[in-house]
């Protein structure tokens, strides 16, 4: 192995912990993803691990910090190296802060004997870039999320002609429409129309609303070949959207579940007002974990979990996810931001640093919840896609056909795009 320049060595300082911090659920079940030589030991259930009374390794998502040791130890969490060989018998400290987590990390560059501690990184990207996944699924839900709340009933010849666009995009998903009473969104009225044309492309999948059994035996006889059903970690907004309590509706989702399964049917699970909540304000994170884990249960292979009302931000949605992440593995979890407060990037940029790597947006920033006052349109998927190209991220989209889909539907509804990406690149343009 190449030995990276001294010059390029990073020192790591942190200074005071919190034992209460180690012993979050954050870190538990972490020892089969963390290889090291001589053995480790768990200490107190956590990813604190005690290496000859004399070493402390803490892993977080791949990251990971060293209390002084005597040992070389090698460690390969996702392909990542490190070897540090204490100098001075393992006197050395590194802590963390009190009031930081393991992400907040005092960083320099530093020469290779700071300190005494002796480090090496293999392929090594900045602090903020660590652990970001190299493909994100863009989930696209405008043609539902985003239109449901429109004013004026859109054509339906215009919400086929739009997913055509957005599949030729190179989106895979975009969630089509619902099937709910049009009494109580008239504007998906159409869903059997809809689905009746676009369920033929390929490669391609289309999930639709099913709000109950009788929205699913709809769905199914339209020839919906993936649906979702969503429940409220907030009860009292969950009164207000389905008409009953948060237990009521997983009973009701059981059997729409389980009638999925019998016709193979692959089932995606939301859960709303992850944050907050426009009746009940702030969400506890172990509500939301409640629902997730119920959902995931029943047997949902996907659960979105939405900030509702676009109250999050990435200090709360960390909580959150963290509480989540206890019951449903990473891989079955996406995230869904409304961008009411503007924070809705912040918070997927966080979402992948957590190991998220599924994302709901809406084409043009179209959205916003009929029952949920105050709340915006979902975050652009122009943005969203933007960002994690930025950042290196595959998503197999298109950005210049996806803003084409993006100013096909703001131009048929009469308003500007509400994509910030779309907006600036047009300016260069123009």
């Amino acid at each position: 192995m190449t030995r990276t320049p001294a010059s390029k060595f990073y020192c790591f300082k942190w200074y005071e912990y919190d034992a209460n911090f180690f012993d979050s659920s954050i870190f538990r079940g972490i020892s089969n993803r963390v290889h090291c030589h001589p053995p480790i030991t768990l200490f107190s259930d956590t990813s604190v691990f005690i290496l000859k009374k004399s070493c402390y390794i803490l892993y977080f998502q791949s990251n990971f910090i060293a209390r002084g040791c005597s040992e070389t130890c090698k460690i390969w969490p996702c392909g990542l190296t490190c070897s540090y060989k204490h100098r001075n018998g393992g006197n050395n400290q590194t802590f963390f802060h009190s009031s930081a987590h393991s992400w907040h990390l005092q960083c320099r560059y530093a020469d290779s004997s700071c300190n005494g501690l002796d480090v090496e990184f293999r392929a090594l990207p900045r602090k903020v870039l660590w652990d970001l996944p190299r493909f994100v699924q863009i989930v696209e839900v405008g043609p539902r999320d985003g239109l449901q709340n429109e004013k004026s009933i859109v054509p339906t010849s215009v919400k086929i002609e739009l997913i055509h666009k957005l599949v030729a995009s190179g989106l895979s998903v975009v969630e089509a429409t619902s099937f709910v009473s049009p009494k109580w969104v008239p504007q998906l009225a159409d869903a059997k129309d809809v689905l009746e044309v676009i369920r033929h492309v390929p490669d391609v999948r289309f999930p639709v609303l099913t709000p109950n059994l009788r929205g699913f035996e709809a769905a199914v006889a339209a020839g919906a070949k993936e649906v979702a059903v969503f429940a409220s970690a907030s009860e009292s907004f969950s009164k207000s959207n389905i008409n009953c309590t948060i237990k009521e509706s997983l009973a009701r989702y059981r059997d729409v579940i389980t009638s999925a399964k019998k016709h193979g049917i692959r089932i995606r699970g939301y859960v709303s007002c992850v944050v907050g909540c426009p009746v009940e304000g702030a969400i506890h994170p172990s509500k939301v974990a409640y629902v997730a884990k119920e959902l995931y249960d029943m047997g949902c292979s996907e659960i979105s979990l939405g900030d509702t009302i676009g109250v999050g931000t990435p200090g709360k949605v960390l909580a959150m996810l963290e509480a989540v992440l206890s019951f449903v593995p990473v891989d079955k979890l996406a995230v869904h931001f409304h961008d009411t407060y503007g924070q809705a990037l912040a918070n997927i940029l966080v979402s992948l640093q957590m190991g998220i790597n599924i994302v709901d947006s809406s084409v043009s920033g179209l959205g916003g919840c009929p029952y949920a006052k105050g709340a915006t349109g979902n975050v652009a998927t122009e943005d969203v896609v933007y960002m994690l190209h930025g950042l290196g991220i595959e998503t197999n989209v298109n950005l210049n056909k996806l803003m084409d889909a993006g100013d096909y539907i703001s131009n048929r509804l009469g308003r500007p795009s509400g994509s910030k990406t779309t907006t600036a690149l047009h300016k260069l343009t123009t």
